[in-house]
């Protein structure tokens, strides 16, 4: 398969992570005799340093006629802590989100049984978590409008819209990824106060006829967000909206007890984003201790569901299992005899190549 993939590095840690993600493909690539041609884009804090614009119309572009992009991250204390900033790195991703229809978020929760130990859940609550969250990435309260101040200030107000349309492609989604793994769905809402939130529940409902092998469940978004720590095992697949999903993932994430092991999918229109959950972790930039395996997951995400290479994914996804198994991790999952992020990344690549 020949293959154009766009590289985002950003910020922080960014480039670290990014260059490993790259050579895995690259093995991949070699292993299964494959051709992957990649450019590299400016966005985040880097791009307005050099451009004034956070998601710059050559990156746009670069992303629009790519198959597939992998993204590291965004953020920077010199906008983080200035919070009169009128361009900020954040904004890049809104505007890469809205202008490639990256309408979906997949963020998987796997917990590791080499990691038994450092979830703050319980082991026996934590043991054999596998679940999915998908997030509408597009709509709602964060690119609702009206929103801003008033003259004086002293209020201040969003808008939260969905459409029908909008809420019927992101389920359809859903139900076909709960169809793929346990037949289990759970809409996630706020029915019983917010009129967007009633009209998910009234389309799911309606939808379901078109899935009767599909059990639904439907949750009020505290109760899940109660239910996730309590019995995380009771989830195969989650739907939600915008903020809901942003809040739920950030908290589902940390039951594996590290962010740097959980990736993701950013499905769109145009093309499709693939990129590790945490942050841009600036305090870490240029040290080479930042955990690569998320974004070395996401390459396994964007093998799979960017360019259908299942196989291909699955073999990403053992290296890791491999590199869990015999403890060459960086410091957030080993403290006694951490390895650098570049060695973490050399170690898969070369297990990757030696089959």
């Amino acid at each position: 398969m020949k293959a154009n993939i766009a590289v985002l590095p950003g910020d922080g840690i960014g480039p670290e992570i990014i260059d490993v993600g790259v050579k895995i493909l690259q093995a991949v690539a070699e292993y299964f005799g494959h051709q992957f041609d990649f450019q590299y884009g400016e966005t985040g804090a880097s791009a307005i340093n050099k451009t004034g614009d956070p998601f710059p119309e050559a990156t746009f572009e670069l992303c629009r006629e790519s198959d597939a992009v992998l993204f590291g991250a965004i953020g920077d204390p010199k906008y983080d802590n200035n919070p009169k900033a009128t361009v900020r790195p954040e904004q890049g991703l809104l505007a890469m989100r809205k202008k490639l229809g990256l309408f979906a978020n997949i963020r998987p929760v796997t917990t590791f049984p080499e990691l038994a130990g450092k979830s703050p859940l319980r082991p026996d609550l934590a043991e054999g978590v596998d679940f999915v969250v998908v997030r509408e990435l597009t709509g709602g309260i964060y690119f609702g409008e009206p929103r801003g101040r008033s003259e004086d200030g002293k209020t201040a107000f969003e808008t939260n819209i969905y459409t029908e349309k909008e809420i019927v492609r992101i389920l359809e989604l859903a139900f076909k990824m709960a169809g793929d793994r346990n037949q289990n769905l759970t809409v996630v809402d706020k029915a019983n106060v917010l009129s967007t939130s009633r009209l998910w529940r009234e389309t799911a409902q309606r939808m379901e006829k078109k899935y009767p092998e599909i059990n639904v469940n439907y949750m009020f978004v505290d109760n899940a967000a109660m239910q996730i720590i309590q019995n995380p095992r009771q989830f195969d697949v989650i739907v939600t909206d915008n903020m809901f999903g942003d809040i739920l993932t950030d908290e589902a994430s940390v039951i594996t007890g590290s962010l740097g092991l959980l990736p993701s999918a950013s499905i769109g229109e145009l093309t499709s984003v693939f990129e590790p959950i945490h942050g841009s972790y600036p305090q870490a930039a240029g040290k080479d201790i930042a955990n690569p395996l998320a974004t070395i997951l996401s390459t396994a995400m964007l093998l799979e569901t960017g360019l259908g290479l299942k196989k291909e994914a699955e073999t990403v996804r053992h290296a890791v299992n491999a590199s869990l198994k015999a403890g060459f991790v960086t410091e957030d999952l080993s403290k006694d005899n951490p390895k650098k992020t570049s060695e973490t990344g050399e170690w898969i690549r070369r297990f990757i190549l030696e089959g």
